[in-house]
């Protein structure tokens, strides 16, 4: 990485500069940096899309779009949504603004860690809000009872839960999640963010989006550009009782949706396989991840996700600011250290799911760093296999190919494996240069990008 780069960069603000901003400030090309900070699906769009877009980029820019209401409904086509059911944002952030301004009133309970802009968002319009905290020794999961006591020994007004969460990855069970609706019915608003849901393969319809469109005071959220890998296009969706969603759509500008969202949104009926597709390949990559994260990194803890990321605790003693700077100025790789977050701590790290040679990188890199050697002596751990389906799966006959509601198919149905993990083995001593035998040499990774040196199109909110 080029040498004038500036860690202080990361600490400015509550969010992770965009990757714009960072590399700005490196002074290099994007190309040579790996983002395992920003959740992103790395395999949707195809370069068949992208190639049609490019092919279109004057026409984007050049004229206005079509008005909310025309592609709103054409989204609502392809998802098999009624559209008095729905309204679309720019990214799922401005309907989290609209939310709190319009149905927020005095005070809103979440549990914590989250993502910031449901605690932050209260915070800047003087709504009190009530943190449950998610215990580490829990691996952070959310009891829905004990959470909604806490609603109700606090007074709170509104509840929100995001599911999976974002920085964990932590899944709650839609028999539970519809249990606490239930038990919540009385509140003025019940907000069950699930940006994160299509990366689910826990069960094969975890959303409740269509229990939403009929309850009398729940919204679900949805984020467009985590799904479909274009952070860049700034488009997400609510879904909720006719008056609820009435209540935003009226408050949102009439063209508040740009050209390259009405062009995405009308190319995505012709790309659904490959979408479902995309998804596979993501659950594969996620499992074969945590696997090395927990196997190759003694020291390291590595908690169980359904999202497109992995949260990771590091050993006693080591620093996440520390790590995330070095991995950034010595190996290329940009990752989300998570000290700025409220109910966690610098040791923690949110790692998003990637490729396998990008996975190898991020690998030798906190290895360097845990292990004190910038020269292990296996230099790259193994491949990590990426199958990729023959075909694309079929969906299921009785669901839309696209998951917007509760009876939307998963990815895959298969659930994360939930034993004791085995003992951890010495490879990594092995790996790490400590004695014992040397195994066998693997395939040169990508290089290891030095102090002398510093990804799609487009990054829907700041995470």
């Amino acid at each position: 990485m080029a040498g004038h780069f500036d860690p202080s960069l990361l600490r400015r603000k509550a969010h992770s500069p965009s990757f714009f901003a960072l590399s700005r400030a490196s002074g290099t090309d994007q190309a040579d940096l790996v983002d395992f900070c920003i959740p992103c699906n790395p395999y949707f769009p195809t370069p068949e899309m992208f190639g049609r877009l490019g092919g279109m980029l004057e026409t984007i820019l050049k004229y206005y779009p079509s008005d909310a209401d025309t592609i709103t409904a054409e989204l609502c086509g392809t998802l098999g949504l009624n559209p008095q059911t729905v309204a679309m944002g720019n990214g799922s952030t401005e309907l989290i603004t609209w939310i709190d301004h319009l149905l927020v009133r005095e005070s809103l309970a979440v549990p914590i860690p989250t993502f910031g802009r449901w605690t932050d968002q209260p915070l800047e319009t003087g709504k009190r809000v009530d943190m449950y905290p998610l215990q580490e020794s829990r691996d952070f999961a959310l009891d829905v009872d004990d959470f909604a006591a806490f609603v109700r020994a606090r007074g709170s007004r509104t509840a929100v839960i995001c599911n999976p969460n974002n920085p964990d990855g932590g899944y709650v069970h839609r028999r539970d999640v519809l249990r606490l609706l239930d038990r919540l019915v009385d509140l003025d608003l019940v907000v069950v963010d699930e940006s994160f849901i299509d990366f689910v393969d826990a069960e094969p319809a975890p959303s409740v989006a269509g229990e939403a469109a009929i309850r009398p005071n729940v919204i679900v959220l949805k984020s467009l550009g985590k799904n479909f890998g274009l952070h860049g296009v700034r488009f997400g969706y609510l879904v909720a009782n006719p008056a609820l969603a009435g209540r935003v759509r009226a408050a949102l500008p009439k063209w508040n949706l740009n050209s390259f969202a009405e062009v995405m949104v009308f190319l995505l009926k012709e790309y659904q396989a490959e979408y479902r597709t995309s998804l596979a390949r993501l659950a594969a990559d996620r499992r074969a991840m945590t696997e090395q994260l927990d196997s190759l990194l003694p020291g390291l803890k590595v908690f169980s996700s359904q999202g497109n990321f992995v949260l990771a605790k590091l050993p006693d003693g080591k620093d996440g600011v520390q790590l995330r700077d070095y991995l950034l100025s010595e190996h290329g790789v940009f990752v989300r250290e998570c000290g700025n977050k409220l109910g966690s701590d610098s040791s923690f790290l949110r790692l998003v799911v990637r490729p396998a040679p990008d996975v190898r990188r991020l690998l030798t890199g906190i290895g360097a760093f845990l292990y004190g050697t910038d020269k292990p002596r296996a230099a790259v751990p193994p491949a990590i296999p990426t199958p990729v389906p023959a075909q694309s799966p079929a969906p299921r006959p009785d669901a839309p190919p696209l998951r917007a509601g509760a009876d939307m198919p998963s990815p895959s149905h298969r659930a994360e494996p939930q034993s004791t993990p085995a003992p951890r083995p010495e490879a990594p001593a092995r790996l790490y240069g400590a004695p014992g035998p040397v195994p066998q040499a693997q395939p040169a990774g990508p290089p290891v990008l030095r102090s002398s040196s510093l990804e799609d199109v487009y990054s829907t909110r700041s995470t």
